[in-house]
């Protein structure tokens, strides 16, 4: 075992029995922002780099969010702050619908339970917590007060974005090719998004925000495709006790049931807005 990745096991051990034992006891709050970039294509080369800002403008509700964790020991509760556009001065309707709601995680069940709300009805999604098979790295680096250490996964992109929704999920599989060997259908091929984590074993929890989690320490930095999380605010044991419950409001459904719903609904305003234009 390399030297480094054995001080950082022992010295979460420390702290973690430095704590009290009492698991109510045991809380807090990390505040994170979220940062995406925008990729535009093909689409894009053919724009200005003002009209680029401008789109750039129009999204930035999408492209940065502020989001809350709070945790105790086994459980954490993660929501998203809500903002107004800086164009209109009104709640983004459109990408609520596709966005994450508030994220119920419980370690020791590995339980998740979401809220989810499309097109006004709302949704209570269970499922157990998305498997992330970590690297532990040796780099570390300094975030704010606390001393993080890097880990590495990699993920299927669509069990991180199992909520969202884009119009090429309802692109067809390309027909076989003359060269497919009879009765061998050919496995599609699963996307992938590499992960990089920063986690700290100064706060000895496995919480992260979003997806993430099962570190020897909490997550305060992750990277994951186009998209960064960073954490801007850390109170430990604030004076008022955190409400740190799973939500209970909605039709009880899995991950893949979700999103099965998802794509039947938008192929079904796909079909309707074809009928109407012929």
């Amino acid at each position: 075992m390399k030297p480094i990745l054995f001080k950082v096991i022992i010295l979460s051990f420390l702290l973690l029995f430095s704590f009290k034992p009492n698991v109510q006891e045991f809380q807090g709050q990390a505040v994170y922002f979220s940062k995406s970039t925008m990729e535009l294509g093909s689409w894009g080369a053919r724009m200005s780099e003002a009209q680029k800002k401008q789109v750039q403008a129009r999204l930035k509700n999408r492209l940065e969010k502020t989001y809350v964790l709070n945790f105790n020991k086994v459980e954490s509760v993660f929501n998203e702050e809500d903002k107004l556009d800086a164009m209109s001065g009104a709640t983004d309707s459109w990408g609520k619908n596709f966005a994450q709601g508030e994220q119920y995680k419980n370690i020791k069940e590995n339980a998740l339970v979401q809220s989810q709300e499309f097109y006004g009805k709302q949704f209570l999604v269970k499922d157990k917590l998305q498997a992330i098979d970590w690297k532990m790295g040796t780099e570390s680096k300094q975030i704010g007060q606390y001393m993080c250490f890097k880990a590495t996964a990699s993920v299927p992109s669509a069990e991180l974005s199992w909520y969202d929704f884009s119009w090429s999920d309802l692109t067809p599989p390309a027909k076989e090719t003359d060269s497919t060997i009879i009765g061998q259908a050919e496995t599609p091929e699963v996307k992938m998004t590499e992960i990089e984590a920063w986690y700290t074993p100064q706060i000895p929890v496995s919480h992260g925000p979003a997806e993430y989690w099962g570190l020897p320490g909490l997550i305060l930095e992750v990277s994951a495709g186009n998209t960064t999380i960073l954490c801007s605010k850390i109170v430990m044991n604030p004076q008022e006790s955190l409400k740190i419950e799973a939500p209970d409001r909605g039709k009880e459904i899995t991950k893949d049931d979700y999103r099965a719903t998802i794509q039947s609904k938008m192929i079904e305003m796909r079909d309707n807005r074809g009928r109407r234009r012929s």
